[in-house]
């Protein structure tokens, strides 16, 4: 069983959204949101949102971008769950030390 400190240290005070690591890899690969959009079969809107933060990546949409970009679908699962934990813990006051 994880204790209070491992807990802590797990996750630090900043929450960053998967849409930010997203926006990244899209900026690296010179792919435009309406491309990943139509290569992934989704509305653009959708891409979109989770860019800005406004929508989670599902696992439907993690499988996705793993046929289209390539990291895992594991990767941007692991990306939404450790962002889910660190807003979490910052609203409960569980901050890193």
């Amino acid at each position: 069983m994880a204790t209070e400190a491992n807990r802590s240290e797990a996750f630090a005070d900043l929450a960053i959204h998967p849409g930010e690591v997203l926006a990244e890899e899209l900026e690296a690969r010179t792919m435009t949101q309406k491309a990943l959009a139509l290569a992934m079969h989704r509305p653009p809107r959708v891409i979109n949102e989770i860019i800005r933060g406004k929508k989670a990546i599902t696992a439907e949409t993690a499988l996705d971008l793993e046929r289209v970009l390539g990291p895992s679908a594991r990767f941007w699962m692991n990306l939404q769950t450790t962002y889910d934990l660190t807003r979490a813990y910052n609203a409960r006051g569980a901050h890193a030390v």
